[in-house]
C-alpha cells in the first residue's frame, strides 16, 4: 500500500524495543541545523547514535480511503482473532520492520504482519528483528498504484531472503494484480504461489484462516469453524450488545436478591411475631 508509515501496531513491543532519549526542545528553529529537525518552530536535535531507528517517515500512511480502513479493520480483526495467544502471538502493520542490526536503512513497513513467539501484549515503536529473535510468519500488503511494482518484485524477493513464511498481495480496486488477491508460501528457499479457490480465495496456514476477496474488502473466515471474522463495527457493536446483555443479567441478578432479601425479612419477621404470641 502506502511507502509512509505514520505508527500504528495494533499489538505491542518487545522490552529490547528502548525507547530514544530526545534533549529538550530549543525555542530555536533553523532548517539545515547539525543534527537537528525544524518542527513548528522547535528545534528537535537528533540523537547522536548512527544506529538510530526512526518509527515513521512522516508520510501519509494510505494510498486512499479505501486502503486505509481496509489495513485498520484487518489489523483489528486479527488482533481479535489472537486474543487468546497474545502472549505468543504479535499483531501489527504500518511501523518499520527493521532487519539487519546497525543499518537503519534496512527497513520495510508492511501494511499487516503477523508474528509468532513474540509477547503481542507489549507496544513497538518499531519490530528489530535481532532484538526479537523473530520475523513474521505472516506478511499481508495492500497493492495500490504506487506499490505495484514493488509488491510484487523488491517486497516479496526482501520477505523471502527473510523467511517469512507467507506473503498475501490484496488490490481492493482490482487494478494492479494479475487477480485481486494473490498468495505465496515458502518451500524451502522458494516462494510457491497459491492456487486459489473458484471464489478467489487462498488458505493461510500459519493464521487458519481462509482470505476470500469480496469487492474491495478481504473477508476472514475461521478454517476450524467457518465463522467470519466480524469487521470493525460489527465487532463494536457485538461488543456493546454483549456488555449490555451482561449488564441486564447484573440487573436482573441484583432485583432477585432484593426480592430474596425482602422475603427473608417477611419471613424472620413472621416468626418473631410467632414467638411473641407465645410468650403472652
Amino acid at each position: 500500500m502506502s511507502k509512509s508509515r505514520n505508527h500504528l501496531a495494533c499489538g505491542q513491543a518487545s522490552s529490547g524495543d528502548h525507547a530514544v532519549k530526545v534533549p529538550q526542545l530549543s525555542s530555536v528553529a533553523k532548517v539545515g541545523d547539525p543534527g537537528a529537525s525544524a518542527t513548528g518552530g522547535w528545534r528537535i536535535p537528533r540523537p547522536e547514535n548512527k544506529e538510530f531507528s526512526p518509527s515513521s517517515d512522516g508520510k501519509p500512511m494510505a494510498e486512499t480511503q479505501i486502503h486505509l480502513w481496509l489495513m485498520l479493520d484487518t489489523i483489528a480483526r486479527l488482533w481479535h482473532f489472537f486474543r487468546h495467544r497474545r502472549h505468543e502471538v504479535y499483531v501489527g502493520g504500518n511501523m518499520f520492520l527493521y532487519y539487519q542490526k546497525g543499518n537503519p536503512r534496512k527497513r520495510r513497513a508492511p501494511d499487516v504482519m503477523v508474528v509468532k513467539g513474540v509477547d503481542g501484549r507489549v507496544k513497538r515503536r518499531s519490530f528489530k528483528t535481532w532484538e526479537e529473535k523473530a520475523v513474521p510468519r505472516t506478511v499481508l500488503e495492500f497493492t495500490s498504484k504506487q506499490t505495484a511494482a514493488e509488491d510484487l518484485g523488491a517486497k516479496k524477493t526482501l520477505y523471502r531472503k527473510l523467511k517469512v513464511q507467507e506473503y498475501f498481495l490484496f488490490d481492493p480496486l482490482h487494478e494492479y494484480l494479475p487477480q485481486p488477491l494473490m498468495g505465496f508460501r515458502l518451500r524451502g528457499s522458494v516462494y510457491q504461489p497459491m492456487e486459489p479457490q473458484a471464489d478467489g480465495s487462498l488458505v493461510s496456514e500459519e493464521l487458519g484462516l481462509r482470505l476470500v476477496p469480496e469487492g474491495p474488502n478481504l473477508a476472514l473466515y475461521d478454517l476450524k469453524t467457518g465463522a467470519k471474522l466480524l469487521p470493525i463495527e460489527n465487532l463494536l457493536e457485538e461488543t456493546q450488545k454483549q456488555i449490555d446483555q451482561a449488564q441486564e443479567r447484573v440487573s436482573q441478578a441484583e432485583q432477585k436478591a432484593a426480592e430474596l432479601e425482602a422475603e427473608l425479612k417477611r419471613l424472620r419477621a413472621a416468626k418473631n411475631g410467632g414467638r411473641k404470641k407465645k410468650g403472652e
